[in-house]
């Protein structure tokens, strides 16, 4: 029991993780188009993958440590942790009833070179602002609340999910294109992640509504 009990964080950074990644966007579009083409596509999902990586450890260690240090940051950000993942969830739950398709264009206009593909992910990647809301915000308020000793495992499953999507994105690219075509493939899979965010954020206010705080 303990030994499960123990590796809770790991997956809660997993599953939570996954969960902000999995959507359409142009970052995701573009390492299915790079993975069809099968250009560069370690070096593209590498990119992708480390800069989550760097992303996730400076929410954990730097923001997640701040947030620890105050009782009263550490129940804001409990709420306002909670109140984002419920947001998303709704957000998640409209694409659902209205799914969108995720084209790929391999007609041009996108460079082969390497050194543009690069500039390219890093412009995809860095430019969001989402990227930041999602990893070093989000998950470094949620690894806040952890205990210490458990913040490593949580941030180790918040970059495994992350290493994970974009590699199976990008190498299972010529399997998943045709799948995710299709409406009701976003339909299935957007209701799952606007599930895994409202039970997030359910775990994460239960504790504070049951000590009435």
């Amino acid at each position: 029991m303990e030994y499960s009990l123990s590796f809770a964080p790991l997956l809660q950074g997993f599953t939570l993780s996954a969960g902000l990644i999995i959507a359409i966007g142009s970052q995701n579009a573009f390492v299915l188009r790079q993975g069809l083409l099968r250009e560069h596509v370690f070096v593209v999902c590498s990119i992708c993958g480390l800069c989550d990586a760097a992303l996730i450890a400076l929410g954990v260690g730097g923001f997640g440590s701040l947030v620890a240090a105050s009782p009263l940051l550490l129940q804001i950000t409990y709420w306002a942790g909670a109140a984002f993942l419920f947001g998303y969830g709704i957000r998640a739950f409209r694409s659902a009833l209205k799914p969108g398709t995720l084209v790929v264009d391999n007609s041009g206009g996108l460079a082969t070179s390497l050194a543009k593909v690069v500039i390219t992910t890093l412009v995809l990647t860095l430019l969001n602002p989402h990227v930041y809301l999602d990893t070093v915000l989000l998950l470094g308020s949620v690894a806040g609340q952890l205990p210490s000793d458990s913040r490593l495992l949580f941030a180790a499953g918040a970059i495994g999910a992350s290493l994970l999507w974009f590699y199976s994105l990008g190498y299972g690219a010529r399997v998943l294109a045709p799948l995710f075509r299709k409406p009701a493939a976003w339909r299935l899979l957007d209701g799952l992640v606007g599930c895994v965010m409202w039970a997030i954020a359910a775990s994460l206010v239960a504790p504070l509504l049951l000590a009435g705080g």
